[in-house]
C-alpha cells in the first residue's frame, strides 16, 4: 500500500466532507454537521481562506483502481500577541481501516514542513 501526504485541493472536498460526517457519527452528532461541500470549497480554496487542509491519498494499486482520500488534517494559522505565529490544528482523521500505519504522524510532520519561517 502506497500513499501520499499533500495539501488538499478543492476536488478533495467531497471526500473531506464524508470524513467530517464520519467523525460526527462516531460521537452520535451527525445532525450537527451543517457544512456543505460548497462551504468547504468557498472557505478553503478562495483568496481569503479560513482553513487549510492536508490529505492522505491512497495511491492506485491492486485493491483500488483510483486514488482515494483516506485521511485529513484541518488547520489554520493563528497569531499570539505574546508568542507570535502558531498553527491551530482543528481535526485530524484517518479512516478506521487505515489506522495504525503512521498516517497521522506523517500528516503532523507535513504540517510543520516549510512553515517554520
Amino acid at each position: 500500500m502506497e500513499y501520499n501526504v499533500r495539501m488538499a485541493v478543492k476536488e478533495d472536498c467531497s471526500a473531506m466532507l464524508e470524513m467530517i460526517k464520519g467523525i460526527a457519527a462516531c460521537y452520535g452528532l451527525s445532525e450537527q454537521v451543517v457544512i456543505t461541500e460548497e462551504d468547504l470549497v468557498k472557505d478553503g480554496f478562495t483568496e481569503n481562506c479560513f482553513y487549510q487542509c492536508i490529505v492522505t491519498e491512497l495511491l492506485p494499486g491492486p485493491e483500488n483502481k483510483e486514488p482515494k482520500i483516506i485521511g485529513f488534517l484541518f488547520f489554520s494559522f493563528s497569531y499570539s500577541s505574546w508568542k507570535g505565529r502558531s498553527i491551530l490544528m482543528e481535526d485530524i482523521y484517518v479512516l478506521p481501516e487505515y489506522r495504525g500505519l503512521g498516517i497521522s504522524r506523517k500528516m503532523l510532520r507535513y504540517i510543520g514542513k516549510d512553515r517554520k519561517s
